[in-house]
Parts: C-alpha cells; structure tokens; sequence
C-alpha cells in the first residue's frame, strides 16, 4: 500500500472501531495470532541474548596490532572497480597531495551535487559546513605537524542520525525530534571523534528504523547509487549511500533487524554487526534495546575492520558491554581459509531470486578452493524466527515512543504510523510468549555454530526494490517485500550472533547481491577475515552515481 491507500487503511487501523478487524488480520498474516497457539517448554523467557552461556569456552587472546597494517596500502586487494578507502586517504594526506581542508570542501561540494541531481541523492538530513571545516583545519594542523591521532584522521564518517553527534540534533528520521544540538557525542562516535574522523554529516534513515527500504516522507529518501531509481534498504539507508557514492569510506550504522547488513548489500559495500554487547548503545536512540547493534558500514573489509578496532570495546555507560572479551584482528590479512567450517542449511540458503543464489553459491566454492569446508546444517523452526523478532522489535519500540505517539500521532510518516498503530495491538502476553520461543530458537543457532565455525546465507532474498512514486510522499507497506528484504537479517539480532554482508556480484540491472556469514560470539575477526578474501576473487562495479572527494 502507497498514497492514498496507505493513508485510509492507517486511519481505520488508528480508529478504536475499525482496529481490531483489520489488525486481526495483518497480524494473522504477519503469524503473531498463530504464535499465541504455539506451545514451549521454556519457563523462563530470554529478554537478552544468550550470548555469555555460549561464548567461547578460552576467548582468543587478543595481540597488538598496528593500525596501518589494518588498512593496508592504497589500491591493493581489489578486483575490478576500487573504491576510495581510508588508506588512500592516508596515502594523500601524509604525501602532502591534498589535506583534509581540501577534502571537506569537496564533501560538502559533492553533497550539493548530489541532491541536485534528478532525483536528489538526499545521503543526509543535516550538514554543518561551519562544523565540518573546524574539524578538516584541526586535523590539517595535526597531520602536518606530524601528530595525526590515527589513520582516520582527517578521513570523512557519516554517522547515522540515529546516533548523537555535536553539534547536530538527532531527529531519528522523524520531523519532530532533535530539536536541540546534541551536548554529547554517543561512545562510538566519540571514539571515532578521539581517532580523528572528519564527521562529515548526519546521514539520512528510514524514520525511527521501523522499515527496511529507506524510504523516508520527511527528508526524501536517500537513493542507491548504482541505480537511484531503487531503494538504498534500511534503515542505515544514508551511510550506505554515503559509502557507495564515494562520499567516505566509512559510516556508522545501527541495525535491530539488519539495518546495517541489509542497505550494505543492497548498495555493494560492507556491513558489519557485531556481538550483543561487542559496542557501545550509549548515546543511540532507545529504539529496541534487545536486538538494537551499531556498527560500522565500509567500502572494503580494511574500512570496516578500522571502524569495528576504534569503536568496538567496553564501554562503562552501557553494562551490556563490559563482559566481553578482547577484540583483535589476530592472522589478519591471512586470506588462507583453510580448516574453517561453513555451515549451509540448504533450504533457507536456497530461498531467493535465483541471481542471488547462484552468485552466493559461486562465492562459497571460492571458499572451498581458498581451503573451507561445507558442512551441511539444520536449523529449525526458522519460520517462528520471523515472527518472534517482528513481536520483539515492534514492541519493544512501541514502548520507546508510547508518548511520543500520543503527542505526535500526525507527525509521524503513514508508514510508520500503521505499524505503531498495528504494533500496539500486540499484547503483553505477546511479548512474553516471544521471549519464551526466542531462548529456543536461541540455542538452535548456537548449537549449529557448535559444528562450524560460520553460518552462511544470501544476505537479502531480493536485490534492491524500485522505489514507488506514490511512496516518496507517503512511505509504503508492503508485507511481501518487507518478507523477502528481511529473510536472512534477523535470527543474528535476535540471537545477538555477530554477521556481516559484503558483495558477491550483481544482478542483470547491475544491483548489488550480497552474501551474509554469521558467526560465534566475539568472532569479529574470522568474519571480517572472509570479506576479506571475497576482495581478491570478486570482481567489483562502479556505482552509477559516484562523487568521490579525492578524485
């Protein structure tokens, strides 16, 4: 449903009379009234992760490791079209070339370009040009006097505006949020502030995350660089396209149902969720607290391994940080994959568009000839995992903005509005039944990993949807789409298992295909150690629209 369609049948959905009829049937379809008839043995619901009862046993001790050797050197494990990446920042920056002064000029100029395009770009909803030259002269300055706090520095983020960064407001998407400046940074930020970073803007995102196209009524929607007639995915819709449009080589993300992993590879670049708890949530939205991750968003896997050394870590303002073990990149740069197990339940593997299963099915015999090994899986009861995140997800941010709802009822997108107006009339029992499946559900996961060392899926059923005129305006509900854009992204937050997606190929419109590795918990490193094997045998396209600053 799009325009005027989309605005009835949220009104009947808002209307206490026409509610529960209509209701009773999206959440039929949706399977939530089926799960109240869903018996479990489980007593005692999972309202976290279980991700301390399944660690690994001896966590790897983590050796020191010089940044540099993270990025690697300009231009060197590609295949086909290169992006950017930090270490080509780098390289210009420390060669004398071009300085960051010089580089946030043109991020501003190529902003503007961007959204002076037909249609617009719309990659942020706020930039501070005043902001964003103090930070390029102080890094100049450091950079020259030979004091550059790390790689990074003087290298432009986007930072999801669902993260607080001075001095901007954070609207989450929305039209009414952030009416003040920010008086703090959130941690990641802050870390990646502390490295050096040219934080170059507030990037745009689906509004509030509750979808997974990136359309957003408010602030456009942000468009997909290799076609911008297609949906960038969401709800990190702006860091991606940031990313794939050349903008910076790396952005911050958040993803409570595959909100970093889904844009990442719908718009051919690199996604990385990390463990529950691996980074910090202080100072992002409380959109979805159970299965909400932030993360880094990259053009390669050196970006993204950067972006997870300098933000992943505990973190005392949030307590669901501070039991992890030591992150690390240990045999980093060692593309040799052998010995690894890859865990593939056919069936699930095997559901999607036929482009994508076929491209994902070549990669995987990359694997097996770089020394991987596949090992047939079972996963059960995937169907009840869609289910039990949609309840968790929806309900845990119904809470979030149960007042805001109230006072700001018509603020909201029509979009957003049917699936709070949907979403309150789950129940409490709802939730908690939920919960109770989800510590099952849980286990089936963490059982499988007990075999192999990753689980492999295409990371979107669909590669990137047009976007609907009719939705521009309004946003856009469509359960089918929504279905085959979220198949693979959940059951890693709902188990809080870290996952990553990076591209494999493309289909025959030239969209991005991206496949997804789940991993043990705190197994960063062997994921980020795949994506970077997958850069020397797959070969990469240039985005459409592409504005890089260093050209």
């Amino acid at each position: 449903m799009t325009g005027l369609s989309l605005k009835i049948a949220t009104k009947l959905a808002e209307n206490p009379i026409t509610a529960k009829a209509l209701s009773g049937k999206l959440l039929g379809d949706a399977g939530i009234l089926g799960l109240r008839n869903i018996d479990t043995d489980e007593a005692l619901p999972s309202q976290h992760p279980l991700i301390e009862h399944y660690a690994s046993p001896a966590a790897e001790a983590a050796h020191p490791m010089d940044l540099d050797d993270v990025i690697g050197s300009p231009k060197t494990d590609g295949h086909g079209f290169q992006f950017d990446t930090v270490a080509d920042y780098t390289h210009a920056y420390r060669s004398g070339d071009l300085t960051p002064e010089a580089v946030a000029e043109r991020v501003l100029a190529q902003s503007q370009a961007g959204d002076s395009l037909s249609p617009p770009m719309r990659v942020f909803i706020s930039q501070d040009a005043d902001d964003l030259m103090a930070q390029a002269r102080a890094a100049t300055e450091r950079i020259q006097t030979g004091k550059a706090l790390s790689p990074l520095d003087g290298v432009p983020v986007a930072v999801k505006d669902e993260l607080d960064q001075q001095p901007y407001p954070t609207t989450v998407g929305t039209r009414f949020l952030g009416t003040e400046p920010c008086s703090h940074d959130a941690e990641v930020v802050a870390r990646l502030r502390q490295a050096g970073a040219l934080l170059i803007g507030k990037a745009n995102m689906h509004e509030i995350g509750l979808g997974v196209t990136g359309l957003n009524p408010h602030h456009g929607s942000a468009r997909n660089p290799y076609n911008p007639e297609h949906a960038t995915g969401g709800s990190s819709s702006g860091s991606a396209s940031a990313v794939a449009m050349g903008l910076c080589p790396l952005a911050v993300g958040a993803d409570g149902g595959g909100s970093i992993r889904i844009p990442s590879a719908l718009t051919g670049i690199v996604g990385l969720k990390g463990t529950f708890g691996r980074f910090s949530e202080h100072g992002a939205a409380p959109l979805c607290w159970s299965v909400a991750h932030v993360g880094p968003m990259g053009a390669t896997a050196r970006d993204v391994a950067l972006g997870y050394m300098l933000m992943a870590g505990p973190d005392k303002k949030d307590p669901n940080t501070r039991h992890q073990p030591p992150k690390h990149l240990n045999d980093w740069g060692n593309t040799d994959l052998s010995g690894m197990k890859l865990g593939i339940f056919k069936p699930w593997f095997e559901d999607a568009e036929a482009e994508i299963v076929e491209h994902c099915s070549a990669f995987v015999d990359k694997c097996v000839e770089l020394g991987a090994e596949i090992v047939p899986i079972e996963l059960p009861e995937l169907g009840l995992m869609s289910t039990v995140h949609l309840i968790t997800i929806s309900t845990e941010m119904v809470a979030s903005h149960i007042r805001l709802y109230e006072d700001h009822q018509s603020d909201y997108g029509w979009d957003t509005r049917i699936a709070i107006a949907l979403a309150r009339q789950m129940q409490g029992y709802d939730y908690v039944h939920a919960q109770r499946h989800r510590a099952r559900l849980c286990r089936n996961f963490y059982q499988a990993l007990e075999q192999v060392d990753c689980i492999v899926t295409p990371s979107t059923g669909r590669t990137a949807p047009v976007l609907a005129r009719d939705a521009l305006k309004t946003g856009e509900s469509n359960l089918a789409v929504i279905g085959e854009i979220l198949r693979f992204a959940q059951p890693a937050n709902l188990t809080g298992l870290p996952a990553i997606s990076f591209p494999v190929g493309y289909d025959g419109k030239g969209l991005p295909i991206g496949i997804q590795f789940m991993g043990r918990p705190w197994a960063e490193h062997t994921l980020l150690k795949v994506a970077l094997a997958a850069e020397a045998v797959v070969e990469r396209r240039a985005p459409r629209i592409h504005l890089p600053p260093l050209a």
